[in-house]
């Protein structure tokens, strides 16, 4: 299974929120850190407060950071809720597709499968778990 890039920029934003659960980030900070684009990351912070994952704040000082504990988000939901507009193959749609297999196709219940199965897999590992560590900050000398 391929994952967006909406996905992945999703995932990599909560890790680093998980390295420092207590700071506030701009979307500044997380695009240059992992060279993101920060128009495409507003887009994933809005989409993630959106789903309870991040609390965000307007204006000066403003930010996001995590909504609630790491161990508490678990990376299967989040990519299902990052991934609900972006199914894995055509007939997996939610009209259906247009795919002549459709009416006798023996892959779309395995593809199903496989698809639950990562997802299972992603379901058994907290967010904390994948904490972004931080930096080692240098000591002035």
């Amino acid at each position: 299974m391929r994952l967006t890039a909406f996905t992945d920029y999703g995932l990599r934003a909560l890790m680093r929120l998980a390295g420092e659960p207590d700071r506030s980030f701009t979307t500044d900070e997380i695009a240059k850190e992992f060279e993101i684009s920060r128009h495409h990351l507003t887009k994933v912070v809005q989409r993630l407060a959106n789903a309870g994952y991040v609390k965000t704040q307007r204006g000066a000082g403003g930010g996001f950071q995590l909504a609630r504990p790491a161990r508490s988000i678990g990376l299967g939901q989040v990519v299902r809720d990052l991934e609900e507009d972006q199914p894995i193959v055509e007939c997996f749609r939610a009209d259906g597709g247009h795919c002549v297999l459709t009416p006798r196709c023996r892959l779309r219940k395995r593809l199903a499968d496989a698809r639950e199965a990562f997802l299972a897999e992603l379901d058994k590992t907290s967010l904390a778990e994948c904490a972004y560590p931080t930096r080692p900050r240098s000591k002035a000398a």
